[in-house]
């Protein structure tokens, strides 16, 4: 029986003024910041501010006005570096998680005789399959051998025996996902790190489902690097600007990509032939920085300079335990596979039913935004900046009339219609 109150919990939440800070649709409930975040206010100033500055400065709004863009990308590192637990020096917002991954890759896979594998998990996310394969196959190798996936025993979570199992003398790197994107499990990042070094492995984390619904420590984890999106928790806009992070042991490695803007600030403009990369992640940008992709993210980062991340994830937690307990006591044909522990869970709860897609198109029909991954999984994700306790109890009352009345068969099974 759920005895907790919604409307008491959302008086007591101290984060609740942050809902005031973005746009929301009237009627609407938003549940899929996982995927795509909400634009804040602020983030829509900054994007008109950076604007302004192209307007008004021309060429030289790289040198000038409030956020000049030559070191624009160096400012917003230097933000982010506290939200993932990391040195200022090892993080560079820049590129896509997938370009990033392709540049970690380019950067440390130097497979030999000895070690050629590199492991990853067949619940990963596609694009960083591919990504794993395109390194395997410039090399000369065989992706069918030299990528090995971690399996999973129920087809939506990991389990720590199996990954620590695969941790063979023949792998090169571990590549994995901090929070799988489907089932919403949080894998034990330092725990994974510490065997794989063991074991002489280097291990990267992909960051998309954990980055701004909760802290990290990825420096103390040893991690040896990490790639992530900014466009889910962080709100930062659709294809913002992404990031990756760099131990700082590695800082003197070459970056496999080079690009002109990883060349030490004070000769970049020099252009001479031979390239002097910067001392910190900076070195493993490519291209130009995207000014008004990166915009959006000034404005979030004041927030979550404001809301603090322990509180985040504080709340975070609260609401994803308050909507499964909900869901179990109104809705059990929906199969919860999210992990129980708070340890173990990342921002979202994932419900698996063989009418995923349809039900999910009849809650936006009903004011509510869910997101649906294939073949059967509803992902519901209540954001802690915007998502109330009293729009998380409204959302399981909605999806119960759904199921009760059956009212999902009135829409087509079709995937690809479904976001």
């Amino acid at each position: 029986m759920v005895t907790v109150n919604a409307k008491q919990m959302d008086e007591l939440d101290p984060l609740k003024d942050f809902k005031k800070e973005f746009y929301m649709t009237d009627g609407q409930i938003y549940m899929d910041g996982n995927s795509l975040g909400l634009m804040s206010k602020r983030a829509e100033g900054h994007l008109h501010s950076l604007s302004e500055s192209w307007k008004i400065h021309g060429i030289d709004g790289w040198t000038e006005g409030e956020n000049p863009w030559f070191t624009l990308a160096e400012e917003l590192s230097s933000r982010i570096a506290p939200l993932i637990g990391a040195k200022e020096h090892e993080v560079m917002v820049t590129g896509s998680i997938t370009s990033n991954i392709h540049q970690m890759l380019a950067t440390f896979f130097q497979p030999t005789a000895q070690r050629s594998v590199i492991l990853t998990d067949e619940l990963n996310f596609p694009s960083d399959i591919y990504a794993v394969e395109s390194h395997i196959r410039l090399r000369g190798l065989d992706p069918d051998k030299d990528m090995r996936k971690i399996k999973s025993r129920d087809g939506y979570t990991l389990e720590m025996e199996d990954i620590l199992g695969q941790l063979t003398e023949d792998v090169a790197i571990l590549l994995l996902p901090s929070v799988l994107y489907r089932s919403g499990q949080l894998l034990a990042i330092r725990e994974i790190t510490k065997a794989a070094h063991k074991k002489g492995i280097l291990v990267g984390f992909d960051l998309a489902h954990s980055i701004g619904a909760m802290p990290h420590s990825l420096h103390e984890d040893d991690v040896d690097f990490a790639v992530w999106c900014h466009y889910k928790y962080m709100n930062s806009g659709p294809g913002g600007t992404g990031g990756l992070y760099i131990h700082e042991r590695h800082h003197h490695l070459q970056p496999g990509n080079a690009g002109w803007f990883g060349s030490d600030k004070t000769k970049q403009f020099d252009m001479d032939h031979h390239f002097t990369k910067a001392e910190g992640a900076g070195a493993y940008q490519i291209g130009t920085p995207n000014i008004f992709s990166m915009a959006p993210l000034l404005g979030s980062v004041e927030i979550f300079e404001e809301a603090d991340i322990s509180r985040v994830r504080d709340k975070s937690l609260k609401l994803t335990s308050f909507l499964r307990e909900q869901l179990a006591e109104s809705v059990p044909e929906l199969i919860d596979v999210t992990p129980d522990a708070d340890e173990q869970r990342g921002g979202h709860i994932a419900l698996a039913h063989p009418e995923a897609a349809r039900i999910c198109k009849a809650l936006k029909d009903r004011g509510v935004v869910p997101d649906f991954r294939a073949p059967n999984i509803i992902r519901l994700a209540p954001v802690a900046l915007y998502t109330s306790f009293t729009d998380t109890e409204q959302t399981v009352k909605i999806l119960q009339s759904i199921m009760a009345e059956e009212l999902y068969k009135n829409y087509s099974n079709e995937r690809n219609v479904v976001a």
